[in-house]
């Protein structure tokens, strides 16, 4: 058996850093449409040109060059057009550079599967820790190919992480491969170039927060439009104001209007669902960095332990001792179908957990901090896809994401803590404990309590059963739990002097007074012992 890795220590997620809400653009105008789409297009032509000069640069881009292509956008566009258009292109070459520094450790991954596989003799077996040589020498033979492939891709790869290389597209991988499939996709080229989106940042100072894509309290929106597009505007200063529609957005309305009116930075993008054949404006503002609540103030009320599944949530309530609290509560969803279904899965599950943990008094909720990067690949797991395609399904990061952010506006805090060993030892030390007659305890459930004890600092094992009835300790008391310093712990009892302890002698007078005879003899010896006291009289 191998050893027991180190556990790394709990930890207090940090909480969002910014605000982003939507609302749909309505009773657009035909003409309010060809502006928008004039505009759209000419954005994306600048952010198309400003993304490959970026990609060109390569690592020898420097803040002197960021501010040479702002200048040159600002020219042609406005500061703030310039500003969103650069900071997009900086982010989705970083963006592209970090996906390749994982692709590269994956490949690194499977490379060392592999050659630890054919360095053994065919049909060898593995253990729990490591796999086994390949059952036949034609598969030996076609991983040994793979190996090679893997090699080449892997060489390939290094090159381009050492020359600042990246092969990114604007708009991503699943726009462009429409847009090379036509056909197949049911669209035609003006159909596909329909997919427009227009953006500015904002800045504090000027009116309403943002002077190229502006928004009144009323809800009335305008746009700063470019010099060569001047002659479609409606308003004064070069600016086309949206005839019959208005903006109020209904989640977090009052907090947006507030921003506004206080000329705070708001930034703005403007797009184009071409599905549902709508426009919708999103705002987005940065809140301040708040303080991360300390570890013991949000182990205070107790917590949630939630173990994160393919399919549910489950959790269970624990106190501050570590104690089980109730019954185990899951909250199923479904991960099939298009990406707005998942995401409406994993929201509706989440906020039935929040709730229930607000109605509970918990103050926090504890979730394991699962990365399953390196836990894919087929070198790995073999012809297990099945299982292959489950890991990959399970919604580690966007559950997170939404998690953190929707348990702020509840005032939970959301503590991270290491998943090794939670299933293992939940279903070893709680699983069967807890299950009765009206009770079913699922290996999820007792995850979830040891995700739960582990957030609070205890030990995940349950603590020995209590001694038989038999004995002068009575059982019901063992088994509570409690803190790992409080006294009466399953460990042995501190020897103190006295009549219930076996390190000294009992006291043998008040033994034999009050102890109860058994016998007619023993009677008489305790009558001939024992005294009564004389009456009183005056």
């Amino acid at each position: 058996m191998g050893a027991v890795r180190e556990v790394s220590a709990s930890f207090v997620v940090p909480g969002p850093s910014g605000v982003a809400v939507r609302d749909r653009l309505k009773h657009l105008t035909g003409q309010d449409e060809r502006v928008l789409r004039a505009v759209g297009s000419y954005q994306g032509g600048l952010a198309s040109r400003d993304l490959k000069a970026r990609c060109v640069d390569g690592l020898d881009h420097d803040a002197e060059s960021w501010a040479v292509r702002k200048r040159g956008l600002t020219g042609v566009s406005s500061s703030r057009i310039a500003g969103a258009i650069t900071k997009a292109s900086h982010d989705q070459w970083a963006l592209a550079r970090r996906g390749l520094a994982a692709h590269i450790r994956s490949l690194e991954a499977g490379i060392g599967t592999l050659r630890h596989r054919l360095s053994l003799p065919v049909g060898s077996k593995g253990t729990k820790r490591a796999a086994g040589g390949y059952r036949s020498r034609g598969e030996w033979f076609q991983k040994s190919r793979r190996l090679k492939s893997l090699e080449d891709r892997h060489a390939a790869a290094v090159a381009d992480w050492r020359a600042g290389r990246v092969r990114v597209v604007r708009g991503g991988k699943r726009l462009l491969n429409t847009r090379h499939h036509l056909a197949e996709a049911g669209l035609t080229e003006e159909e596909w170039r329909e997919r427009w989106f227009l953006a500015a940042d904002g800045e504090s100072g000027k009116r309403y927060g943002n002077e190229t894509i502006r928004v009144t309290p009323e809800g009335q929106v305008s746009i700063k439009l470019p010099a060569s597009l001047a002659h479609l505007a409606n308003s004064a200063h070069g600016r086309y104001t949206l005839i019959s529609t208005t903006i109020g957005f209904a989640h977090r309305g009052v907090e947006w209007a507030d921003r506004v009116e206080a000329n705070r930075a708001v930034a703005y993008r403007i797009h184009y669902d071409t599905g549902r054949g709508r426009w919708y404006l999103t705002a987005s503002w940065q809140k301040p960095v708040v303080q991360t609540v300390p570890l013991e103030a949000a182990r205070a009320g107790g917590v949630i332990g939630v173990d994160t599944n393919a399919d549910h949530l489950a959790a269970y309530r624990l106190d501050t001792h570590g104690n089980p609290v109730g019954e185990p509560h899951r909250f199923p969803y479904d991960l099939s179908g298009s990406a707005g279904h998942r995401d409406a899965q994993v929201r509706h599950a989440l906020t039935r957990l929040l709730h229930w943990a607000r109605q509970t008094g918990v103050t926090a909720v504890a979730v394991e901090d699962l990365n399953f990067g390196a836990e894919k690949t087929r070198e790995k797991y073999g012809r297990r896809k099945r299982f292959r395609q489950l890991i990959s399904g399970l919604p580690t990061g966007k559950l997170r994401a939404r998690l953190v952010s929707m348990a702020a506006e509840h005032g939970l805090a959301i503590i991270a803590v290491d998943p090794a060993y939670t299933s293992m030892w939940g279903a070893q030390h709680w699983q069967k404990p807890l299950t009765t007659p009206h009770r079913t305890m699922s290996r999820h459930d007792a995850a979830g309590i040891a995700i739960g004890r582990r957030a609070l600092g205890h030990p995940i094992r349950r603590r020995t059963t209590p001694p038989p009835h038999d004995r002068s300790d009575r059982a019901g008391h063992r088994t509570v739990q409690a803190a790992p310093g409080a006294p009466g712990r399953e460990e042995p009892r501190p020897r103190i002097p006295g009549p219930r302890t076996r390190s000294v002698p009992p006291e043998a007078a008040r033994t034999r007074a009050t102890r109860t005879p058994k016998t007619v003899r023993d009677v008489r010896s305790a009558r001939a012992w024992v005294q009564d006291s004389p009456l009183l009289t005056e």
